[in-house]
């Protein structure tokens, strides 16, 4: 009766882990989207480009941060579209393979979850530090949240 208690308690605190899976599927389809976005500049004038589609979304073309994002993009060329969309297309394949295994409720996941996500946080911290931002501090605060959660999850199971 206890172990049945216990297995009941442990399967109902690990619903947090669907929102992982479902944050995790998310951002992996989106990094998808991004690196086949910037496949589909290559041979193009990518600050055209973006100029183009400012105008279509009718965001404010005299607004200061849009200026300073088209005078970044001028600077893009076909070789750094490569790289951006490899290394998005790496990235998306690392965070694909932790929300499948989450949702596949593998242990494995779990671990590898718990590394990737935990092996991030200095790097975004470091860019936190280099230009301060409340959206960085959100990122930081709910991947850490992430790994606290799996920890604790993974040490539940093990007693």
């Amino acid at each position: 009766m206890a172990k049945n208690k216990k297995t009941k308690t442990r399967a109902k605190s690990r619903k947090g882990i669907w929102l992982i899976v479902v944050f995790k599927l998310l951002k992996g389809l989106t990094l998808l989207a991004v690196g086949l976005g910037a496949l589909s500049l290559l041979h193009e004038n990518v600050a055209a480009q973006v100029s183009h589609w400012i105008q279509v979304i009718r965001v404010d073309p005299d607004n200061h941060f849009i200026h300073a994002f088209i005078r970044k993009l001028w600077t893009v060329d076909d070789k750094k579209l490569v790289e951006l969309s490899a290394g998005t297309f790496f990235y998306a394949a690392i965070v694909l393979t932790e929300g499948v295994g989450l949702a596949l409720r593998k242990k494995w996941a779990e671990y590898f979850t718990i590394f990737a996500t935990a092996s991030l946080v200095p790097l975004e911290i470091y860019e936190l530090v280099q230009e301060f931002s409340f959206v960085k501090i959100i990122v930081i605060a709910v991947n850490i949240a992430v790994v606290i959660y799996l920890a604790f999850g993974l040490r539940e199971t093990k007693s």
